[in-house]
């Protein structure tokens, strides 16, 4: 038996930023009994995993039912970040750990599997996601222009920031990659007067964005294909391009080809805007403490994270000239945090909605893993163990007749001003 490991839990407990009690298998409660959280062990062999902090075996055992959680989740994230042996976002750097992981995230990354992987995640339910997103079911990192903004407000101002960013024209053809439930594509099509498509991998947002555009009478110059990146023509080149929240489903080993399809899919001049989660660390592909497993297993199968470095490589050996990137980790922290919050504040809604009759037989699981994967994801954003970049690119052309700046050879004026004025429309 392993109980020798109760004195060691006892004073680790003493030493918390957040008090917090355990149940142990067999009735005896550590730590003080009105503790705001409680972790209460049906097998012994679980204290193991919290005395290595194995943050992401326990959080599995969480939602398969052996371990029982209470308190807020910010208080139960506090005492997560305390019990982590050390900075998740190093990892083993080595060369054959590299060559494995490569051989992975090329078989892992094919059409058909990353199809499957992003309706495992964006199919879950239409219901379930408007319940803690905003009201155009923006799932992405918001931009919090003014400390007193809502949710729903930061998800516009970010819509805008990178329609500004893009210098999105009346007419101009406009491709969002891995449009979602097609807030960027929609919003730039009625405030920008774009001409805007959009794709996707999932059954579930395809559908409704096509309702939208019906509903918002777009039929002309909005529409959106169940398609993956890699099968887009490439005959008509877009004058933009936006790819936000979709690259991190890319894979390591496949960004070469994403890089070098936007390159050809844009036209010369034209301007792309990459917006995604980018690693921490600069080797890992995914965080350590198991947490990374967790989110492979639950919420995200085939992510692969890169760190900003790497991207920005990739990105240039392309051919294309990163013009602006810009740093939006502590926004995606506040989102995260907000669609934790909102989520907390509707279990029992959101406990039937994915138990209804044909959504879901893992109604149970599915939520105990979003309630850590938001709040998780909350405390790695703040920690600075994960992070978040929008870079802004162009395809480089020949001297332009309306470039603002001799040398530019792209729209990009290469002055940040152009971002924060009013638009005219």
């Amino acid at each position: 038996m392993i109980r020798h490991l109760v004195p060691h839990l006892e004073s680790r407990l003493l030493g918390l930023p957040a008090p917090m009690s355990v149940q142990l298998p067999e009735g005896p409660l550590l730590g003080a009994p009105d503790a705001p959280v409680k972790m209460s062990f049906s097998h012994w062999s679980s204290l193991t995993r919290l005395r290595a902090g194995q943050i992401g075996a326990l959080a599995e055992e969480y939602v398969e039912g052996k371990l029982k959680l209470e308190g807020r989740m910010r208080d139960v994230m506090a005492v997560a970040a305390s019990l982590l042996p050390a900075n998740p976002s190093h990892s083993d750097t080595g060369w054959w750990t590299g060559l494995q992981r490569q051989i992975r995230s090329l078989r892992t990354h094919t059409p058909e599997k990353d199809a499957a992987q992003i309706q495992f995640h964006y199919d879950v339910s239409d219901d379930f996601y408007a319940l803690w997103l905003d009201p155009h079911r923006v799932y992405s990192c918001a931009y919090y222009r003014e400390d007193a903004m809502t949710l729903a407000q930061a998800q516009q101002a970010k819509l805008d920031h990178i329609c500004r960013k893009l210098m999105l024209q009346a007419g101009e053809r406009f491709l969002d990659i891995g449009t979602g439930w097609g807030g960027l594509l929609l919003w730039a099509a009625e405030h920008y007067g774009v001409d805007a498509t959009g794709i996707t991998l999932s059954k579930n947002q395809y559908a409704h964005v096509q309702a939208q555009i019906a509903k918002k009478g777009l039929q002309g110059r909005v529409r959106v294909e169940l398609r993956d990146y890699r099968h887009l023509d490439e005959d008509k080149p877009f004058d933009k391009i936006s790819s936000v929240g979709m690259f991190e489903h890319v894979g390591r080993a496949q960004m070469p080809a994403y890089f070098s399809k936007i390159m050809r899919l844009l036209a010369p001049g034209g301007l792309v805007l990459n917006h995604g989660i980018t690693a921490g660390g600069l080797d890992n592909r995914q965080l350590g403490a198991g947490m990374g497993n967790f989110i492979e297993k639950y919420i995200f199968p085939g992510g692969e994270l890169l760190h900003v470095s790497d991207v920005l490589t990739h990105l240039a050996r392309s051919g294309l000239e990163m013009v602006d990137t810009e740093n939006l980790r502590p926004h995606y922290a506040r989102t995260l945090w907000d669609w934790s919050d909102a989520l907390e504040a509707r279990l029992d809604e959101a406990q039937q909605v994915l138990a209804a009759p044909g959504v879901n037989a893992r109604a149970e699981k599915i939520l105990r893993a979003y309630r850590l994967y938001l709040a998780g994801s909350a405390m790695c954003f703040e920690q600075g163990w994960i992070s978040l970049h929008q870079m802004l690119a162009a395809r480089p052309a020949e001297a332009m007749a309306d470039e603002a700046i001799q040398g530019a050879q792209s729209a990009y004026p290469f002055r940040r001003e152009y971002m924060y004025n009013t638009p005219d429309s």
